[in-house]
């Protein structure tokens, strides 16, 4: 029988089903997600109107590619202009949230004509070789050296970092509004007020990287939009699809000529069900006033595990915003995660000491109540 290359540290637990926000292992037992496939279920497990869409389009058309139109992408691209601001004109479907960064950097690459690309420390962006040359993390990077040239990292939410970081070779500047695998870190709003203003007198591109924090996750359909900046491209992937695999790339007017056909092409790439799934996750966002119900249940969940956790010694502090959040502790987060998955509730790993809380919209009160109480004894067992 082969084996599935360990690209991943087993969990020890067999998934066999899953709902709304629980899912079960083979022996029966529920647990609470709070880990959601690093944030795509954040609509749920199974979201019942990607389901029905997705049901509905097999029945019809499961193969096109973008050179062909088709009623679905109609209806997609319809429901899109709903939830993306009037700026943005175009859009470009993948498969992953990594090739999504890969497209942006060839726009950014081919319409300033420069190659500097500036990203941050604590950045994640892919792993693919483009996103991997922009993402931080030396132990993701070292091993497949040489990568992109003439890609810059700077300190993250410094200022005075800014001016001489970006310069005229600099095409484009990417960013995570909220740092998700570096460790649930949120930008400051002075820090992207300064960051805007450097990059229009440098003349460059700012990429946006929504994969993790776009789609209702932070309170809003958009993290750049609580941050009042209006980013040259932005990527969005994850909950976009409600469980289903795509990729979004989205591109302000006055680029959509910058790549030519046959510049870039995917197979899968906007095909008829990634399509479908799309518009049954933005009819879930819209009916179901997602975005709102994530800031409610994300300023509680904050607030508990504030109010909670405060008081142990081996917890620095609560960060993140809406349902994306993360308990940073003085020591390693693993044996903690290990606990609470024991107890019932999932949850990941991000930076060296934190512990990622990316629940889907659904959770109750009471969900919410019960996964503080597990938290503490988690951690007070782990670390008392």
């Amino acid at each position: 029988m082969l084996e599935y290359l360990k690209i991943y540290k087993p969990t020890g637990i067999r998934l066999v089903y899953g709902n709304k926000q629980y899912v079960w292992d083979d022996n029966g037992k529920r647990y609470l997600d709070y880990h959601t496939g690093f944030g795509v279920a954040f609509l749920g497990h199974r979201p019942r109107r990607v389901v029905e869409r997705l049901k509905r389009q097999l029945e019809r058309l499961m193969v096109a590619t973008p050179s062909f139109e088709n009623d679905v992408r109609d209806e997609m691209l319809n429901l899109l202009g709903k939830i993306i601001p009037q700026r943005y004109r175009y859009i470009v479907l993948q498969n992953s949230g990594t090739e999504a960064v890969e497209v942006a950097l060839k726009i950014a690459r081919k319409a300033t004509g420069r190659s500097k690309i500036v990203s941050f420390i604590g950045s994640f962006h892919g792993r693919t070789y483009g996103s991997l040359s922009v993402t931080w993390n030396p132990n993701y990077r070292e091993p497949f050296k040489p990568l992109l040239p003439n890609v810059t990292f700077l300190p993250w939410n410094k200022i005075e970092h800014l001016e001489r970081g970006i310069d005229e070779d600099t095409a484009a500047v990417i960013l995570e509004l909220i740092q998700g695998e570096g460790g649930v870190n949120p930008a400051s709003l002075e820090f992207v007020k300064a960051l805007y203003d450097e990059v229009k007198r440098k003349n460059c591109l700012l990429i946006v990287d929504e994969v993790q924090t776009g789609f209702g996750r932070t309170g809003s359909i958009w993290a750049f939009q609580q941050y009042n900046v209006e980013p040259d491209i932005f990527t969005a992937g994850k909950a976009i699809g409600g469980g289903f695999p795509v990729g979004l790339v989205v591109v302000r007017d006055g680029l959509g000529d910058v790549l030519k056909p046959g510049e870039h092409g995917s197979t899968f790439g906007g095909n008829p069900l990634a399509c479908a799934a799309i518009v049954g996750s933005i009819e879930t966002l819209l009916e179901d006033d997602v975005a709102d119900k994530a800031r409610v249940k994300g300023e509680r969940l904050r607030r508990l595990l504030e109010e909670e956790l405060g008081e142990l010694r081996i917890v620095r502090r609560v960060k993140g915003l809406g349902l994306m959040l993360g308990v940073e502790l003085r020591k390693q987060p693993i044996s903690v995660i290990l606990e609470l998955q024991k107890l019932g509730l999932l949850a990941s790993k991000a930076g060296a000491t934190t512990v990622r809380l990316l629940p889907p919209y659904l959770i109750s009160d009471d969900d919410i109540s019960w996964s503080i109480e597990v938290l503490k004894n988690a951690i007070s067992k782990c670390y008392s």
